[in-house]
């Protein structure tokens, strides 16, 4: 195990959950420089190696195992059960856009050719996609610039953040406050804006958010 590795481990890492060098430490509760370049070696040119506390620290604010965390150290395949797994390229669309026709087919799957692509952690949906937030609706759980991963397979429970598509093609982010067999009613993200409830026939779809960059 080298230094180097420790460190492109620490900046997978980053990468996997959506964060700077910089955003994975304050993640953490550490100094936001303490992954900094400039942090990596001392005034004598000799390499340092981050502390075992602050690799804790990291490994504990992301949900990641220590065997995962060794896979990026030596860059060995991903246990497939961690919550850190090999990068896979998914679809994008504005939050905005996918309200529009062209995009979704009937069972709420990405079709078309107007999709960007993103590089996400690795998540078992095929049909996983992800949407880029914009504007401050959503604020202060999402904010403008964000992304989220949708699971179109993944089951929905009351109090998950879900995206749902209206029969009337409105296209919205919100958490589940209950569902039943004729009613959905949702919670909106921001408490600015009010809460709605749909006749289960006015939903064409929802799916559950399953990740979100920081």
């Amino acid at each position: 195990m080298q230094h180097n590795d420790i460190w492109r481990a620490l900046d997978a890492l980053a990468a996997e959950n959506g964060l700077s060098a910089s955003g994975l430490a304050r993640k953490a509760g550490l100094d936001p420089t303490a992954f900094n370049p400039s942090k990596r070696t001392g005034p004598d040119g000799r390499a340092r190696w981050p502390s075992t506390e602050s690799v804790a620290k990291v490994l504990s604010a992301t949900n990641t195992g220590m065997d995962a965390f060794a896979s990026l150290i030596t860059g060995a395949a991903m246990n497939f059960r961690s919550p850190v797994r090999a990068m896979r390229r998914i679809p994008l669309i504005g939050l905005a856009q996918a309200g529009s026709a062209g995009y979704f087919d009937d069972g709420g799957y990405p079709v078309g050719a107007g999709w960007d692509e993103i590089s996400v952690p690795e998540i078992p949906d095929p049909n996983a996609y992800a949407l880029e937030i914009s504007g401050e609706s959503m604020e202060p759980v999402f904010r403008d610039g964000d992304t989220i991963i949708v699971s179109p397979g993944a089951p929905v429970r009351r109090g998950d953040r879900v995206v749902v598509r209206t029969r009337g093609g409105e296209v919205m982010a919100k958490e589940l406050l209950r569902q039943s067999a004729r009613k959905v009613e949702l919670s909106s993200l921001n408490p600015a804006h009010p809460n709605y409830s749909f006749d289960l026939a006015e939903i064409t779809w929802m799916h559950r958010v399953v990740w979100a960059s920081q």
